[in-house]
């Protein structure tokens, strides 16, 4: 009986051990501040936390964006934390979150991120041979001007702007306001802002600080404070690299991460000093609006964007502003 026992014990020893599968993962992380930024050390709480789900996961640090996403491709790492609009050739559906004017609120954007988490969306997260496993908020994009005129659309007719080569939706966007594309990447568009190559550029608060933007604006310029976008990272892997329950642990822990984050970008934008934001005129607001959205239903149509998650954004845009003139009107 006692040798029974002991044996039945060792059943049971070994079958707990096999409960979680453990396996080992390399994270290629971008984050322009390298090792002391603030994605690389969220992407540090997520590996201790991945531990728990049975990942052993390594994370190495890129300031160059295009390195780390081609390294990922290559699999030369398991798992690639980058901006949503980099990594969007690996889920459309999720990196739609930056689409132009789609999330023109932090509670817009804050409740459609965590939809990111619902397991009745799990299938959208993955796409060919790819699965998402969460998203970071990294603030709304505004125009940063080198001159504080230029607040109408009227105004950024033939100005320069620089925008991200690997994004073509944002040089048909500029072209649309009028305004002369600056093919740029992450490296570079803050140099050019800064060294007087171009007029304007789009950035979120965080990147205030570390890419001197202060050097741009000078003593003409300003913060337009009007958000563009939505600027967000995607926790992308290669799909056998984790388990179904893996991936959606993963997604509910990024989801769970989002009230400190969203915090994070309003203490950003709290310290950029009150003497360069400007606000646009009020009844020139709603024309961005209508601009922003025409741009991006054709930008849509073209397949820029996902459409699914176009109709998902203003389903919650609308639950969050039910009075907006969008809601009554057909398309998205």
């Amino acid at each position: 009986m006692k040798n029974r026992l002991l044996c039945l014990s060792a059943i049971a020893l070994a079958a707990s051990s096999f409960s979680v599968q453990s396996n080992a993962a390399t994270a290629c992380v971008f984050d322009l501040m390298g090792t002391n930024g603030p994605t690389y050390n969220l992407m540090k709480d997520y590996a201790l936390q991945a531990k728990s789900w049975g990942v052993n996961m390594t994370l190495k640090a890129y300031t160059d964006e295009r390195v780390a996403s081609e390294d990922f491709a290559a699999k030369k790492c398991d798992v690639l934390s980058a901006t949503g609009m980099r990594a969007r050739k690996y889920n459309k559906f999720v990196g739609s979150l930056d689409a132009i004017g789609a999330a023109p609120s932090k509670k817009v954007t804050y409740e459609a991120m965590k939809l990111i988490a619902d397991p009745k969306l799990a299938s959208k997260m993955k796409s060919n041979g790819y699965e998402v496993l969460g998203t970071i908020p990294l603030g709304a994009a505004y125009l940063f001007v080198d001159d504080r005129s230029i607040d109408t659309v009227a105004k950024a007719a033939g100005k320069r702007f620089a925008v991200l080569d690997h994004d073509k939706s944002q040089a048909k966007m500029v072209a649309r306001l009028g305004a002369q594309p600056v093919s740029s990447d992450i490296t570079t568009f803050a140099g050019k802002f800064n060294n007087g190559q171009v007029d304007m550029i789009g950035a979120p608060a965080m990147a205030y600080k570390p890419l001197e933007l202060a050097k741009g604006l000078g003593t003409k310029g300003a913060i337009i404070k009007f958000p563009i976008l939505q600027v967000t990272n995607m926790i992308v892997a290669h799909d056998s690299a984790f388990t179904d329950a893996q991936a959606q642990n993963s997604r509910e822990w990024f989801a769970g991460q989002l009230p400190a984050m969203f915090k994070m970008i309003q203490r950003d934008e709290n310290d950029i000093p009150a003497k360069y934001w400007h606000d646009i005129p009020a009844n020139d607001e709603i024309g961005y609006v209508k601009l922003m959205r025409d741009g991006r239903m054709s930008m849509t149509a073209e397949g820029d964007y996902d459409p699914s998650m176009m109709k998902l954004l203003k389903k919650v845009r609308c639950q969050v502003n039910p009075a907006s003139f969008e809601c009554s009107l057909q398309g998205e």
